[in-house]
């Protein structure tokens, strides 16, 4: 007869084997997860609530291929940091002249200041539906956001910020509920070429905030910070690609819920109510309030992790100290970056008459047209043999990547010439 004592001694045993086999994944998990999760912010909502309402499911094959190219490009700038123990700002100063490095700097600058300006616009919006002022919800929600940052360590932001993930648990919720049509679907996963300049628009807003630069900024830094080795790169591999897929299932999600309800009532997005509709089979006379729940957590979200990749950005160009973790007396100018950014974002979300969702969107579109400039940088710095040794990009990554920068290129001069010419 077994001993009591002696089964319970194995199970410990192998609860310790599991744990210490398994702890240094979940102990990677954070910047990938927020990075990809924070481009599901209140612009993203828009631009993938826009699609599905707009075209159905005939976008769907763009989130696929905007979301490999998510992938790829998120793993790289996780090898940079890992390897070279340098944020994105650090090493562009480094490699590049000082005009390079300074049109790099100032493109990053625009496209994230719009950005962070949008999120504070995402709360604005959700607060409406609430029925609360957004001249009460923005101030107490910059204070709250600039408290956690400023105020914490950065495990503790880590852990919070990845707890506002979890709303986008209602969007899924949502896709499935509506029951939508599976010949649809994959119909609308086969390619096909756009039809007019709105779509070739909509295409550029997907790529624009699927592919964001501050996802790319945040994840570097975040994984510098956290003190990644090149030896643990495996395991933040496993965080960048788990945070991808979760991430790209919630915004074909937020399409599909958009495409089943919306498009067949010809029901345009142009305010946070349209898209509310979306959540109807959940919530019924509810469904603005859950939406409201999503689009509040998810803009906290990117308004945390926004103003943080770009305070990130400025310090290292500048040369400073920075890190959340360090104290104003340690970092001012890291802390002081992240207060003038956090008002600033605050401030001009309140201005009366802002059309949301035109702004929303807007946003994602100027950021898709600057996204490649960001693209040529890093990939310039992971094929450096000398910057990555052993670490440097395989023929294989560098074709798949080269390919991404193309196509963003590509779609980015296509809109350029529609708008200047209408061709």
């Amino acid at each position: 007869m077994t001993n009591p004592r002696d089964s319970q001694s194995i199970l410990w045993t192998f609860m310790r084997a599991l744990k210490r086999r398994w702890w240094p994944y979940l102990a990677a998990v954070g910047p990938g997860l927020l990075a990809a999760n924070a481009g599901n912010d209140a612009g993203g909502i828009a631009t993938y609530a826009s699609a599905g309402a707009h075209y159905g499911y005939e976008l769907l094959w763009v989130l696929v291929l905007v979301f490999i190219g998510v992938a790829v490009v998120q793993e790289m700038s996780a090898r940079l940091g890992a390897v070279t123990g340098k944020g994105f700002a650090d090493l562009v100063r480094e490699n590049f002249p000082i005009r390079v490095t300074a049109l790099i700097m100032f493109t990053l600058l625009v496209a994230n200041t719009g950005i962070i300006i949008s999120e504070f616009v995402g709360i604005a919006a959700a607060a409406e539906l609430f029925g609360v002022s957004r001249y009460i919800a923005v101030p107490v929600a910059a204070f709250l956001v600039w408290f956690m940052i400023t105020a914490g360590s950065y495990s503790r932001v880590e852990k919070i910020l990845i707890a506002l993930s979890t709303v986008f648990l209602a969007y899924i919720a949502s896709a499935i509920l509506v029951e939508p049509s599976t010949d649809s679907i994959i119909t609308g996963l086969i390619p096909r070429t756009p039809q007019n300049g709105e779509e070739i628009m909509l295409i550029v807003a997907l790529v624009g905030t699927t592919i964001s630069p501050y996802m790319q900024l945040y994840v570097q830094s975040s994984v510098v910070e956290k003190g990644t080795t090149p030896q643990e790169l495996r395991y933040t591999r496993v965080d960048v690609y788990a945070g991808t897929i979760l991430s790209g299932i919630v915004a074909a999600c937020i399409l599909i819920a958009t495409a089943a309800t919306l498009f067949p009532a010809g029901i345009a997005v142009d305010s946070a109510e349209d898209a509310a509709l979306a959540l109807a089979p959940i919530a019924g006379d509810y469904a603005k309030y859950l939406f409201a729940i999503g689009l509040l957590g998810a803009s906290l979200l990117a308004a945390g992790v926004l103003p943080l990749a770009t305070t990130y950005m400025l310090s290292e160009s500048l040369g400073f100290e920075r890190g959340v973790s360090r104290s104003w007396q340690e970092a001012p100018v890291f802390m002081g970056i992240f207060t003038v950014l956090i008002v600033l974002g605050a401030v001009v979300s309140l201005i009366p008459g802002l059309p949301l969702i035109d702004v929303l969107v807007g946003v994602y579109v100027l950021n898709g047209l600057l996204l490649p400039i960001a693209l040529i940088a890093i990939m310039s710095l992971i094929t450096n043999r000398e910057l990555m040794g052993d670490y440097v990009s395989s023929p294989v990554q560098r074709a798949v990547a080269w390919v991404i920068v193309v196509m963003v290129s590509a779609l980015s001069f296509i809109y350029i010439g529609w708008t200047l010419f209408g061709a």
